[in-house]
């Protein structure tokens, strides 16, 4: 099992959402989105600070995931709050659309996708995704973070090559349709990377 060392959050009171709107401070957003990111993955391996995790749950129950994840929007790409966003963003590209997503994943897998190229032994579907969101985003996953990015990269890269194929099919047919899905193959391939890098970072024990 990983572990990740980590400098413990000084956590940012509720009141910073107070002022994301009408310009806050970006370097007050900056370690809100740090506070928060680690307050939400190790809360529950942390049993000596129960202030953090009250404080922490607090907050989602009074402003909602959605609001604390505004927070990491801006984060860098392989950093916790930046895996954390895109676990986000996964959860609900794949929420709204979650047929189109399934039938992409479907396709993806066809042709005998290496498991190699998926990282993973059996990348989680869409289904599998959501749940692994939900649980990650609840603070409840209590495996290594690591392991839920790497799974997280190997759904992406799966759909990725599923939106590649569908768009090779129909280029003819709908040639706009088939750029724009080429283009999100492409993005979502970058996402891939990305929380690949930032497993890869935290089994190291540099992951900020």
């Amino acid at each position: 099992m990983s572990t990740q060392p980590h400098r413990r959050p000084k956590f940012t009171e509720p009141a910073v959402f107070d002022q994301r709107e009408g310009g806050a401070d970006p370097a007050t957003i900056s370690q809100a989105a740090h506070d928060t990111a680690h307050a939400l993955v190790f809360h529950g391996r942390e049993s000596e600070d129960p202030e953090i995790t009250e404080r922490f749950v607090k907050l989602a129950e009074t402003e909602g995931i959605e609001a604390i994840a505004e927070l990491w929007a801006d984060s860098p790409p392989r950093s916790l709050a930046g895996s954390l966003w895109r676990i986000y963003a996964i959860r609900a590209a794949t929420q709204k659309n979650a047929e189109r997503m399934s039938e992409y994943y479907r396709l993806g897998r066809s042709d005998a996708v290496p498991h190699a190229v998926a990282g993973v032994p059996e990348p989680p579907t869409a289904e599998e995704m959501t749940r692994l969101a939900d649980m990650v985003l609840a603070g409840m996953y209590t495996g290594d973070i690591d392991v839920a990015f790497d799974r997280a990269a190997a759904f992406c890269r799966v759909v990725a090559r599923g939106q590649a194929l569908w768009a090779g099919r129909h280029e003819d047919a709908s040639p706009e349709d088939a750029r724009r899905l080429t283009s999100r193959a492409d993005q979502l391939l970058g996402t891939a990377e990305d929380l690949e890098g930032s497993a890869r970072a935290f089994r190291a024990g540099t992951l900020d």
